[in-house]
């Protein structure tokens, strides 16, 4: 997993893939994370580049699953800042809202394995091997919103005791992170398309 995340990295800085192409592919490198290591155990890949070509095109993001301490909060606090829709709410541990027309996301209250926050989610089925420990973290997940005023993006963030730490990248990107109530980072762009 260390040398494909290398070999990205290298990619990235040599300029044969944008700062988009970087995050989303380790995005997606975190959620195989597991298998690949298991995998990557017998024979780790020189590089990225090596794999077989997918048979397929990601076309849409289904949804994105988050385990919070404490799901009302983190919804009252995404639908409030981002503008994300609640379409549905179990009352007790989990909702699933729309994010505009990118996707959808599901919060649900963390569930602990003994030992340890190891959260297997709803679907693990009995008699499967639990999950391998988590090695990989997702540093942060950056969202593009509409209309862009970078004072006025700054005195909301502010307003909401949020303390915006900016991320500004060239002439084009503008950006802001601040921490949700579980601490993850969010960042909030003004880039609202795969162009960079």
């Amino acid at each position: 997993m260390e040398g494909m995340i290398a070999s990205l990295l290298r990619d990235f800085e040599d300029g044969k893939m944008s700062r988009r192409q970087l995050v989303q592919t380790l995005a997606l490198a975190v959620v195989a994370g597991p298998a690949a290591i298991v995998a990557g155990a017998q024979s780790p890949p020189a590089s990225a580049s090596a794999h077989v070509a997918a048979p397929w095109k990601t076309v849409w993001l289904d949804h994105i699953s988050y385990a919070v301490s404490d799901y009302k909060k983190s919804t009252d606090f995404y639908t409030s800042l981002m503008g994300w829709e609640v379409q549905n709410d179990n009352g007790k541990n989990q909702a699933t809202l729309k994010i505009g027309e990118v996707g959808g996301i599901i919060i649900r209250n963390n569930r602990q394995q003994s030992g340890g926050a190891t959260p297997d989610g709803p679907q693990r089925q009995t008699g499967q091997p639990p999950r391998p420990p988590l090695t990989g973290v997702i540093n942060h997940v950056s969202y593009g919103i509409q209309p862009w005023d970078t004072d006025k993006v700054k005195a909301e963030l502010e307003r909401r005791g949020l303390n915006p730490r900016p991320d500004m990248v060239g002439d084009n990107f503008k950006s802001y992170h601040v921490f949700d109530p579980d601490g993850w980072d969010l960042q909030i762009s003004n880039k609202t398309s795969n162009s960079r």
